[in-house]
């Protein structure tokens, strides 16, 4: 296993909020994924969605997420990450793959415009659908489960390194 820790979860859960403040705790770089795929396409998520499709998308997200290469480092990927099996076994040979989990009420305060946030939504599926679609995969793939509700950013970033003490951290 490798020394990276990767976050996953629902849109709003505060993957490259957190990345970013827990990076700079562990002395870690920081690496978002969906902006390696806009810097990739030229294109903002949404932009993509719309002009090249889901299926497309979803397809560049994976490649995008196998192909990553790095060391000490917090990668935040982006919510439909686990929908690309190739990746998601990659990430978790190079890191830990920690889900921060919230409530659906919590996630939907958090998400707003959908359609602007770049969201793979399906045609005719609600959020409520995603949602649940989703969490069986987060739990498959994830190594660590962090309740995340009603916790600031600082309380989730001591929880994580509690987490990850011995398991690699320096």
């Amino acid at each position: 296993m490798g020394n990276n820790i990767i976050l996953i979860g629902m849109p709003g859960a505060g993957k490259s909020t957190l990345g970013v403040v827990l990076a700079k705790t562990l002395g870690y770089r920081f690496l978002d994924s969906d902006l390696l795929i806009q810097e990739r396409e030229g294109a903002l998520l949404c932009e993509i969605i719309e002009k090249k499709g889901l299926d497309t998308f979803l397809s560049i997200e994976e490649e995008v997420n196998a192909a990553i290469q790095a060391q000490e480092t917090v990668i935040a990927t982006g919510g439909s990450a686990v929908y690309g099996a190739r990746a998601m076994e990659h990430l978790k040979e190079i890191g830990t793959v920690i889900y921060i989990r919230l409530p659906l009420h919590e996630i939907v305060s958090r998400v707003g415009d959908v359609k602007n946030r770049g969201i793979a939504l399906r045609e005719g599926q609600s959020f409520w659908q995603l949602y649940e679609e989703r969490c069986p995969l987060y739990e498959k793939y994830a190594d660590i489960v962090i309740d995340a509700d009603g916790l600031s950013i600082e309380k989730l970033v001591k929880m994580m390194g509690n987490r990850l003490k011995g398991m690699f951290l320096r």
